[in-house]
């Protein structure tokens, strides 16, 4: 590790923390980050490697590595909210560093994102196509990720210009970064460790995401525990706090417990 995490910390009141999705930063938050500040003390980190930790990075880019460097700048006790990436790498936190977080909030997230049998999620052939894309051009490749986020979505160009605008004010990711986190999005399962979550656990999903299918609401529902809590977007996609962004804050407000 080269360093300690860069965070950012606006507002006053309850601790509440934002991990943003793979290919941006945490400028993604900034539709929903001025209503966010005037109610808690917001916590923004850049996952190892994005925005401006972009050479921010663990020896090794893996789940346990990335989850341990963002729970040290995580404090005690914190609402946390996970995007995408972002979501899977809070579940994992919450699965080994537990007393970081006082309540869990999943946006359009996965225990597992790749596709597998019955399972819903991503086509393999999709992130492998990503993964050889990265290499030739960086650029394209992160806007055509963008574009998948929207899709489906009424806002969608609307949508995608906003993630864009926002997430420019800070540095590239780095490319070992975008790749590694590809990998994870691939290779990790945490369906089994969510039985244990102790937390209130509150899951926001868009009914025309493309990536993470509604599929998984059901899953919820019917598998889990009454800790959690499930919300569908009916018309959002894959980022619901950017296309449906009144909706997406009094939904989070109601369910969040100071």
């Amino acid at each position: 590790m080269n360093s300690k995490l860069n965070t950012r910390t606006e507002g006053k009141g309850a601790d509440l923390v934002l991990l943003h999705g793979w290919g941006v930063n945490s400028g993604v938050w900034q539709p929903i980050a001025e209503q966010l500040e005037q109610l808690f003390k917001v916590t923004y980190i850049d996952l190892p490697g994005f925005g401006q930790n972009n050479d921010v990075l663990p020896k090794t880019y893996n789940m346990e590595s990335v989850a341990a460097c963002v729970a040290k700048v995580i404090p005690p006790q914190s609402i946390v909210v996970g995007w995408s990436l972002g979501g899977l790498i809070a579940q994992h936190i919450a699965v080994c560093e537990s007393d970081k977080i006082k309540q869990l909030v999943l946006v359009a997230t996965s225990p597992k994102f790749q596709k597998q049998n019955e399972w819903p999620g991503i086509d393999p052939v999709i992130l492998q196509t990503f993964s050889a894309q990265l290499v030739n051009n960086l650029s394209k490749t992160i806007e055509r990720f963008l574009a998948i986020q929207a899709m489906g979505s009424e806002s969608a160009k609307t949508d995608i210009k906003k993630i864009k605008s926002s997430i420019e004010l800070y540095p590239q990711a780095n490319i070992l970064a975008l790749t590694a986190g590809l990998t994870l999005l691939e290779q990790i399962d945490l369906r089994t460790k969510l039985v244990e979550f102790a937390m209130p656990v509150h899951w926001m999903l868009g009914r025309l995401d493309s990536l993470v299918p509604i599929k998984l609401g059901e899953y919820i529902k019917q598998t889990l525990p009454d800790n959690h809590s499930v919300t569908v977007f009916p018309h959002a996609s894959h980022a619901p706090f950017i296309s449906h962004t009144e909706e997406f804050l009094a939904d989070l407000l109601a369910k969040i417990s100071v």
